[in-house]
């Protein structure tokens, strides 16, 4: 689905199916350097079980336009006005990584649009090492190679995909090198400059669900204990032996996790 959203062009997968007024609807926010299709078996599965599904591209990145946002607050309010374009007056918001900080910033911005959140390997606050703010800002490849070897478990790294014939960290990897230049780093630097995870965990009105991997090194789970603790309605689960790119290593149990919550 093609949208217009602040003047330009944002793309939303829908699971092949049209958006009904009378279901209800879940979008899918991405992190840093992804975009719609680390959520396809997610995604789809719930737009042919009784729900509408918005797979975000977050400006920059995927289908749709740039420039890449700059600040976690922004993104929080593009979701609400991409609802809008869509004609979506409440949903449910699932995001991984800087696209969990987005989500949950506009739980608390934006109260009466959202009914659930399910936050993906989030943590607060979400820091970002000044090597590799240094490496995207300079759109050296190194990056992209630095966050694929640590989004994703050693025991995925050369094998266990759950697609035969896949390898995860170079499907991965072709997906970061799509990114136009700077967009990387934009979503790294959001996720490093946001301060105000803890106020916006604590303005949260609706049932939240923090999902971590126990071999997460981007965003450890024991990251996410103050978050946690700040959100009054939660629920948490830790999938075991799975890194921070958890959708695409574990796509099942995500599944699982997001069709019990919803």
């Amino acid at each position: 689905m093609r949208l217009r959203v602040a003047g330009r062009e944002a793309y939303a997968y829908t699971g092949t199916r049209p958006l009904e007024a009378s279901l209800p609807t879940v979008v899918f926010v991405h992190g840093a350097g992804n975009d719609h299709s680390v959520w396809l078996l997610q995604s789809r599965y719930f737009a042919h079980h009784g729900m509408n599904a918005l797979a975000l591209d977050l400006p920059g990145h995927g289908r749709s336009e740039g420039p890449a946002l700059a600040s976690v607050e922004a993104l929080a309010d593009w979701i609400v006005a991409t609802l809008d374009a869509a004609g979506v007056r409440k949903a449910s918001l699932v995001g991984h990584s800087l696209g969990a900080l987005a989500v949950l910033s506009c739980a608390a911005r934006h109260t009466s649009r959202v009914s659930k959140i399910a936050l993906l390997g989030p943590a607060v606050p979400m820091e970002v090492s000044e090597a590799l703010l240094a490496a995207a800002k300079a759109n050296d490849h190194v990056a992209y190679e630095l966050v694929n070897g640590w989004a994703t478990s050693p025991g995925k790294q050369l094998g266990g995909n759950t697609v035969p014939g896949q390898w995860l960290l170079g499907v991965s990897m072709r997906l970061m090198e799509r990114n136009a230049p700077g967009v990387f780093h934009a979503g790294l630097a959001a996720c490093h400059a946001w301060t105000g995870g803890l106020d916006a965990a604590a303005a949260v009105r609706c049932p939240a669900l923090v999902l971590l991997a126990a071999r997460d090194l981007m965003a450890p789970p024991r990251a996410a204990k103050t978050l946690i603790g700040a959100l009054a309605d939660v629920r948490t689960a830790t999938l075991p032996d799975t890194g921070h790119a958890m959708m695409v290593e574990q796509p099942d149990a995500v599944l699982d996790q997001l069709r019990a919550f919803l």
